[in-house]
């Protein structure tokens, strides 16, 4: 591969798009560690005295598929990579990159989904822009959203739980023996739009799982113990999995039998001889917690629907520092960090 020349792959999660971010961006920006959270720890979320500020671009092809759309995506991502990090999600910003030509019947049911997940997700839109360019110029439209929010006042209760110096939910911070949820199946959301996208026979029966995930969040939180969160989007289980080792340098065992995946999603990713864990999803979450508490946080969780297929699917340790997976068959393979999401533009 030329390395002189962005290619989908930068932007499709894995590890081209770590290295880019790394080697590239960080490399320049020479990011200040004075915040609480700062760009270096490329988390999901900066925090900026007490106040925590994520931003997201969106230019999922197509922009309609089954169970969402660009603005439903645009919004549950903005929220839950705030709800993620330990925050609760106040005001989003909505800029719109529309190309000439763009149908208004398109635009004004976007908007119209826009507003409803914003109701869904207890956010609003404050500030926005709007630019339009020339035909041709780019693929219809592209979505940004910015959002900030507090810190989440269930965040200290959860954190008596814990017997460790944390302040926020940061991908750093899981040790040996802490537990790992996932709030439900996985693949969904990738599998459904690269199903809309090239109108394989199966694409009726996979249903995007795009969602504002802050209620179920705030769930878990309750229950308390939780050290960390994030949600499996660009590269997937596999790709999430791989941060947390690498940034708190633990070694994850999870076993196949535990991952949920719908029937439909397993057997059109065999079809098309993908990894389920190798793609996206955006409407669930990934939950380190202390070992005692783990069983209370998921069935917290459960009580949600957003959980209610929520299974806790390995746990951290120190005998080994990569990613391991217990098959089905009794054996076990090492999961690496994934080139890139094996489904562009899906976000």
């Amino acid at each position: 591969m030329s390395t002189n020349r962005i290619t989908l792959m930068h932007g499709a999660g894995g590890s081209i798009m770590h290295n880019l971010i790394k080697d590239r961006i960080l490399g320049v920006l020479k990011p200040y560690m004075g915040f609480e959270v700062p760009l270096a720890a490329l988390d999901d979320a900066g925090v900026c005295n007490g106040i925590v500020f994520t931003t997201d671009s969106y230019t999922v092809k197509p922009l309609f598929f089954n169970g969402g759309d660009i603005g439903r995506l645009a919004v549950s991502g903005t929220v839950n990579d705030i709800a993620v990090i330990g925050g609760k999600p106040m005001a989003l910003s909505l800029a719109l990159i529309i190309e000439e030509g763009f149908m208004l019947d398109d635009l004004d049911r976007i908007l119209a989904s826009v507003e409803h997940t914003c109701k869904e997700a207890g956010v609003d839109i404050i500030t926005g822009d709007t630019k339009v360019v020339e035909r041709g110029s780019l693929d219809r439209l592209i979505i940004n959203t910015s959002g900030i929010g507090t810190r989440n006042p269930l965040l200290d209760a959860n954190l008596k739980h814990v017997n460790r110096d944390i302040r926020w939910l940061l991908d750093s911070n899981i040790r040996a023996g802490d537990r790992i949820i996932v709030s439900g199946s996985i693949a969904d959301h990738g599998m459904a739009v690269l199903s809309a996208r090239e109108g394989y026979g199966f694409a009726s029966s996979i249903c995007s799982d795009v969602r504002p995930l802050n209620r179920l969040i705030d769930r878990a939180l309750e229950a308390g113990g939780v050290v960390c969160m994030k949600d499996p989007t660009r590269g997937g289980l596999a790709d999430l999995l791989n941060t947390w080792a690498e940034r708190s340098h633990v070694g994850i065992m999870v076993y196949e039998d535990r991952i949920p995946v719908k029937e439909s999603v397993r057997a059109a990713a065999s079809f098309l001889g993908i990894d389920p864990l190798e793609v996206g999803n955006e409407g669930k979450v990934c939950i380190a917690t202390v070992a005692d508490r783990a069983e209370h946080v998921l069935a917290a969780i459960r009580e949600c629907d957003e959980g209610r297929d929520a299974q806790i699917i390995g746990e951290a340790t120190d005998l080994f520092d990569v990613v391991a997976m217990r098959t089905v068959v009794g054996g076990t393979r090492i999961v690496t960090r994934p080139v890139g999401d094996p489904v562009p533009r899906i976000c």
